[in-house]
């Protein structure tokens, strides 16, 4: 069973969030929700409180098989402010595990940090100039370039946990998922 790391923050997308945690855990993966801050309790872009399983220095030292962010304003500027998560980021790309993000994530989260340099990149229209030393592929509503996999925002929400979910697990696995949800 692979372990997937959920970082979550005040103004995290809730379409994003909850997706990403319901489809991956309905795969059998083992999510961990991390609250960035100094509570487990959160609240998302749209009002959604959510209770995080852990605070993300409880689970600093653990490898994870891939790290997984939704996006939403403010919520991926919490994640790119955040010195652990990028600390955390760096160790699980030194170790070529999955890292993926939705949304404003993989500009605003990755694209600062220097995740996607020389990478093909998606991301919310209008983010694109944040993908800093990535190639911009805005017809794809997920783009996976080596361990580093991004989507566009709440709609491709369902795509791109179950690409996460067929990275780690297979494709039949996905697949099941996937129809058990009508997709």
């Amino acid at each position: 069973m692979s372990d997937v790391l959920v970082p979550v923050a005040n103004g995290s997308e809730d379409i994003e969030a909850i997706t990403i945690i319901d489809v991956l855990r309905r795969g059998g993966i083992n999510v961990t929700v991390a609250s960035v801050h100094d509570t487990k309790s959160v609240e998302l872009a749209r009002g959604c409180k959510l209770e995080a399983d852990v605070l993300l220095a409880d689970v600093a030292e653990k490898m994870f098989d891939a790290v997984a962010l939704p996006g939403g304003i403010p919520g991926a500027e919490n994640l790119r402010d955040c010195a652990l998560l990028v600390d955390i980021l760096e160790k699980h790309d030194i170790e070529d595990a999955l890292l993926a993000a939705v949304c404003a994530s993989p500009a605003v989260v990755f694209g600062t940090h220097g995740f996607v340099v020389e990478k093909q990149a998606t991301c919310y229209p209008g983010f694109e100039e944040g993908l800093t030393g990535a190639e911009y592929i805005a017809d794809q509503p997920v783009v996976m370039d080596g361990n580093i996999l991004t989507s566009q925002g709440p709609a491709t929400s369902m795509v791109f946990a179950l690409t996460v979910l067929g990275n780690l697990e297979g494709y039949e696995t996905a697949q099941k998922v996937a129809d058990g949800l009508l997709c």
